[in-house]
């Protein structure tokens, strides 16, 4: 009965999706579509996309859809810039970086939902953000992670020249870290985060209290040319996901969260994010990321956005949605 429900959801879901324009629909037969792929983090905020590939969603869409797994940001934008994959999830920063200093041509589709932990080590005695002085605080440069970092240093009324924030690209390398007191400090995704505290390592804040608006889903503007409808499945197979997770107990996908990386003892444990609908990517948060890269010399002072956000897949109805 569960599938026939689930089936009868896609195809809602899809009919709703192909009235796009009077007459013309978005769906192409499965023969004709492309295969699609996205490159990812190991973190919270792919997870509608596993779902719905795990659930055989896509398959119902007619979608061959493949995730690409990365751990750490550089190695996910290389393959990007190479055309080893269509899309990534990526933040603000690292978009703004790719446009202004790669000239990578890539737009924004939509938003996704996570959130990062600032974990202290248990070796370190921090208690508080004001310790954090001359302490070793791991950061991925030009990313989320880094951004966070300043964001939450300026918050507690310290300069970043009165830390050291050694360059840690790869989320593995800076909890071992951590395990190891190499690190004082560092922000981290789960289930990275979750792992962490896990074996005795503590979160001071996280990235939901600091209000940072950050992840999203990014495609070449050759993927956007060639697979339009290839990319509009993929949302609406993401939405489908995220129905799925509100619907179903998370015992029943439990199996999903540990593909991610989560250990099989802490899926019922994770906190995870308040999952939407596909939302349209914020100009506010390319605002900041692009003010901070300025200010942090990363970007040149005379770089304009150059419609980063691509506002066709995401209809404007649904921007104040859900």
């Amino acid at each position: 009965m569960k599938k026939l429900i689930l089936v009868f959801c896609i195809l809602l879901s899809f009919l709703s999706s192909c009235q796009r324009k009077k007459g013309e629909s978005s769906f192409l037969p499965p023969s004709e579509l492309q295969p699609i792929t996205l490159g990812v983090m190991p973190t919270l905020e792919v997870l509608p996309y596993y779902i719905a590939q795990n659930q055989g969603i896509y398959d119902s869409l007619g979608l061959k859809f493949t995730i690409f797994p990365f751990y750490s940001a550089n190695d996910r934008d290389a393959a990007f810039q190479t055309h080893q994959v269509d899309g990534i999830i990526t933040d603000y920063s690292s978009a703004v970086i790719l446009q202004a200093n790669h000239h990578t041509n890539l737009r924004l589709i939509q938003k996704n939902d996570s959130y990062f932990c600032f974990i202290v080590s248990k070796e370190s005695n921090i208690n508080q953000l004001k310790q954090l002085k001359e302490k070793n605080i791991g950061v991925s440069r030009n990313t989320i992670i880094e951004y966070a970092t300043d964001l939450l240093l300026d918050k507690a009324g310290i300069k970043s020249s009165e830390i050291n924030k050694p360059e840690i690209g790869q989320i593995p390398l800076r909890l071992q870290m951590l395990d190891f007191s190499q690190l004082d400090a560092s922000f981290l995704p789960d289930p990275a985060a979750s792992l962490a505290m896990d074996n005795g390592h503590r979160s001071l804040v996280s990235t939901r209290e600091l209000d940072i608006d950050f992840t999203v889903t990014a495609f070449s503007l050759k993927a956007l040319n060639e697979k339009r409808r290839e990319i509009e499945l993929l949302i609406t197979g993401y939405n489908l996901g995220i129905d799925y997770i509100k619907t179903h107990p998370q015992k029943e996908w439990a199996q999903v969260l540990v593909e991610i990386g989560v250990p099989e003892n802490l899926t019922g444990l994770i906190a995870l994010p308040a999952y939407k609908k596909a939302t349209r990517p914020s100009p506010e948060a390319i605002e900041k990321a692009v003010n901070w890269l300025k200010t942090n010399h990363r970007i040149p002072k005379s770089y304009v956005e150059n419609n980063l956000i691509d506002t066709t897949y995401i209809p404007s109805e649904l921007i104040t949605m859900q």
